[in-house]
C-alpha cells in the first residue's frame, strides 16, 4: 500500500509540473513576463562601523571597487522599465583583503535592493548594500568597459530614468526646490 500511496504522490507532482509549466504563461500576471532592463552602473550604499559614515558609490559592471577592505564586483544589474512595479537586482562578487594581503571571496550572489537586509554583505568592519542601477552615472567607465552600453554622462543630482524634464511641474523629472529653499 504504501508503494501505490508513493506512486500516486509522484504522479501527482509530475502532473502539477507540467500544469504550470503549460499554464504559466497564461496565469502570470504582465510584469512578470516583461524583459528586464541591462544597466551599466550598480549603485551601492556602504557603512564603516568604525566611523559611522554611510557611502554610496557607483560601480560599472565589471569593474572592481575597493571599499575599506572589500573590493567589489557587479557583475550585471537589472531593474524593470517604469511601467512596471520597482525591482532592481544584480549579481554581485565581494572579496576581503586579508591582514595578510591575501584575497578572499565573502560573497558571490543576488543582490535585491527592495531588501537589502536580507542580501547584504555584513563584515565585521564594512557592510555593503545594492541600492539601486542607473544607465548612466557621473563617474567616468573604466578604459577597459565592455559592458550593457551606457546612455552618455549624467550630471550631479539628475536620474537618466527619470525621463525628460520639460519645466512642467507635473511632468517627469527631477523634483523641484520648495520657494523657501531658494
Amino acid at each position: 500500500m504504501a508503494d501505490v500511496v508513493k506512486t500516486w504522490n509522484t504522479a501527482r507532482r509530475v502532473l502539477a509540473g507540467a500544469a504550470l509549466v503549460v499554464f504559466a504563461p497564461l496565469v502570470l500576471p504582465a510584469s512578470a513576463q516583461t524583459e528586464k532592463i541591462e544597466n551599466p552602473v550598480a549603485v551601492f550604499s556602504g557603512l564603516d562601523k568604525i566611523t559611522g559614515r554611510i557611502i554610496s558609490f557607483d560601480v560599472y559592471i565589471g569593474e572592481t571597487v575597493q571599499f575599506g577592505a572589500l573590493q567589489v564586483t557587479p557583475r550585471v544589474c537589472h531593474t524593470r522599465p517604469q511601467t512596471e512595479s520597482p525591482l532592481t537586482t544584480g549579481f554581485v562578487q565581494v572579496d576581503e583583503i586579508t591582514l595578510n594581503n591575501e584575497v578572499r571571496r565573502i560573497f558571490s550572489g543576488w543582490m535585491y535592493a527592495a531588501s537589502p537586509g536580507l542580501h547584504a554583505v555584513e563584515h565585521a568592519v564594512y557592510d555593503i548594500w545594492l541600492t539601486n542601477c542607473k544607465l548612466a552615472s557621473t563617474v567616468p567607465p573604466p578604459e577597459d568597459y565592455d559592458g550593457p552600453p551606457i546612455q552618455g554622462v549624467v550630471a550631479d543630482g539628475e536620474d537618466p530614468l527619470a525621463g525628460p524634464d520639460d519645466g512642467v511641474e507635473s511632468g517627469p523629472g527631477i523634483p523641484r526646490k520648495k520657494p523657501f529653499q531658494g
